[in-house]
């Protein structure tokens, strides 16, 4: 299909100042558009659909008829001596990224500045392309660019229009994480998971996965996003992290550090002993009885014969209590200068 052709397709739906800034635009400078991709020849015509047998999806290919077309694209008129040029498409982290100053007319320019911000890239000289090899998230902003025509035009520095570049995020920090536990038993089987994604857009790259423990690594540059710890011990413990990156490593970044700390199995106690009492004060002996003494409560005779006797030694107590009340008194008379009173 010819690029001719689609134009007449669509020009009945393009009002006439359209049409008109793009011939100017035509005229002040050639641009070139190319439509890749197969071409059907089994359909050789080229006209316009009615509105309501065409099918359309925001920014995406639409159809019309067995026809497919391509996404559509923002086509901006301007009227400025120079212009900053920028990707036509999203960019993502790891991607090149082209900056064009033109001119009008493509009229030769000298003394070429790009500006990221207000800052310069680069010293003045006559190189109307800046390129970075592979962008980060920090090179997002407005770009613009400056010149001075070396023949014709102004004659004085002229200065394009900021362009904002916004640079994407391929996919995300990773995060470690541990299943099922970050605390396992012993004897345990942990997996340790890298979680990240890539954009939607950039769904066909790939990512490589490490994982490193304590300074070390355990894996390097596998298509896994998980590590399996088939049996957790003791020295299984320490901090682990994971670095997603893709192949020509453009692109790498790390997750934080997770703690793994292994359980240790509690071992079986042996069977408590009772406690030994520390020696104390001995109670005192129990009083004479006919059981101490060697009697038997079975032989009636030999127990009357010792409570006799224990009677027998209770009365010489009493006994002998009265001699010492005795001997007290007979003393009170053996002092010197006491006299007995005879009785009367």
């Amino acid at each position: 299909m010819k690029l001719s052709c689609v134009l007449m397709a669509w020009a009945p739906y393009v009002c006439p100042a359209v049409l008109l800034a793009a011939q100017m635009l035509l005229a002040a400078s050639s641009e070139t558009l190319k439509c890749e991709g197969p071409v059907s020849t089994e359909q050789s015509s080229c006209h316009a659909e009615e509105e309501e047998d065409v099918t359309y999806s925001s920014d995406e290919d639409f159809q019309a008829k067995g026809y497919k077309f391509s996404k559509p694209f923002h086509l901006i008129i301007s009227y400025d001596w120079l212009i900053l040029q920028g990707p036509d498409t999203s960019i993502f982290e790891g991607d090149p990224l082209v900056l064009q100053c033109r001119a009008w007319q493509d009229w030769p320019l000298t003394q070429v500045i790009f500006y990221q911000e207000d800052s310069a890239l680069a010293p003045p000289g006559p190189k109307r392309e800046f390129s970075i090899d592979v962008v980060q998230k920090s090179d997002s902003g407005n770009y613009h660019c400056s010149g001075v025509f070396r023949s014709l035009g102004p004659g004085s520095r002229e200065t394009a229009s900021p362009v904002a570049i916004t640079v994407h995020e391929l996919f995300p920090a990773p995060i470690l994480k541990a299943f099922p536990s970050s605390e396992p038993q012993e004897g345990d089987s942990v997996t340790l998971n890298c979680q990240t994604k890539l954009s939607p857009q950039r769904s066909a790259s790939r990512l490589l996965f490490s994982f490193y423990k304590d300074g070390r690594s355990l894996s390097i540059r596998s298509v896994s996003a998980e590590l399996q710890i088939p049996k957790a011990s003791e020295e299984h413990s320490g901090s682990y992290w994971c670095e997603a990156a893709t192949e020509d490593r453009h692109v790498w970044k790390q997750s934080p550090q997770l703690e793994i700390q292994v359980q240790a199995l509690q071992k079986p106690t042996a069977s408590e002993t009772p406690p030994v009492e520390p020696p104390g004060t001995l109670p005192p002996p129990p009083a004479p009885s006919a059981e101490h003494l060697g009697a038997s409560s079975s032989d009636p005779h030999l127990h009357h014969q010792i409570r006799l006797l224990l009677k027998q030694m209770q009365d010489v107590k009493v006994l002998l209590g009265h001699l010492v009340v005795e001997l007290r008194d007979l003393t009170v008379y053996l002092k010197p200068g006491v006299t007995k009173v005879a009785d009367k």
